[in-house]
């Protein structure tokens, strides 16, 4: 079986896709949740990808859990005895969930078709979103009797507020492209065929910029999440203190003064 997640290097810029398009790219198995891992893992080692864009094969971004294989209680959800399920979430999604926070490369999840429950948390874990006109948002775990398992209850609200975070995983309804805009969900909807080549080419744009300071940058981001603006403050003066001793900003600055494009090499 090929891998789940497919990785092809574009200059500076890495697609992500995930490759199960039969099952609609849900997530069943621990080999599925590693490769994951192993991919976004992957990014963070590469000092020469500056960002990521993160899509799915064939008509659906992510299904989300396998609901044949929960039923069965032989992937990774149920298992015999809720200690032993507590442990396989630990193992499992909740380990995609820590590489995706632990990952400094800015991250565009282009949301093609359905995004439901697992799939969805996946795209808000994921720095900036654009959907398809065709896409669709669920995070339905309620329909099914269950919770985000995944540490949705974080990401979901952090991203479009917790009334509406709330009205999502309590009502488990499904929403368009056009409603996800409307309410923060998604930043962006394009037509279907213009999805990857949008999503792509802000990626580039991105990656443009000097390679330090974009996951300086972002690492400031996430913390500014969790943390107080005092703490936050010493963070920042801490990482501006490195961003000055970078070759890319000493470049950044000899351009502007000379008038001139700079040229930046990701030191």
């Amino acid at each position: 079986m090929p891998p789940f997640v497919t990785i092809e290097r574009r200059g500076r810029v890495a697609l992500l896709t995930l490759n199960r398009p039969d099952s609609l790219n849900a997530i069943g198995t621990h080999r599925d949740c590693l490769d994951l891992v192993e991919a976004i893992e992957s990014l963070i080692d590469d000092r020469s990808i500056s960002a990521a864009v993160l899509t799915g094969a064939g008509r659906a971004f992510s299904a989300g859990g396998n609901l044949k294989a929960m039923r069965e209680r032989n992937g990774i959800g149920p298992l015999e005895q809720p200690d032993s399920t507590r442990h396989n979430y630990r193992r499992g999604v909740q380990r995609i969930t820590h590489a995706f926070m632990a990952c400094e490369v800015p991250l565009i999840a282009a949301v093609n078709g359905h995004a439901v429950g697992l799939g969805c948390d996946l795209a808000c874990l994921c720095d900036i979103r654009l959907a398809a006109e065709s896409a669709k948002f669920s995070a339905s775990f309620i329909k099914v009797g269950i919770v985000p398992g995944d540490g949705g209850a974080w990401s979901l609200q952090r991203v479009v507020g917790y009334s509406t975070a709330a009205r999502m995983f309590l009502t488990g309804d499904r929403y368009s492209a056009q409603e996800a805009l409307g309410f923060g969900l998604v930043d962006t909807v394009v037509p279907d065929e213009r999805l990857l080549p949008e999503a792509l080419d802000l990626a580039q744009r991105i990656a443009a910029n000097p390679a330090r300071a974009l996951r300086l940058t972002k690492r400031l981001l996430r913390e500014a999440q969790t943390q107080r603006m005092s703490e936050i403050l010493e963070l920042s003066a801490a990482y501006q203190a490195l961003a000055h001793e970078t070759a890319d900003h000493t470049e950044a600055l000899d351009a502007f003064l000379e008038k001139r494009e700079p040229v930046f090499r990701g030191e």
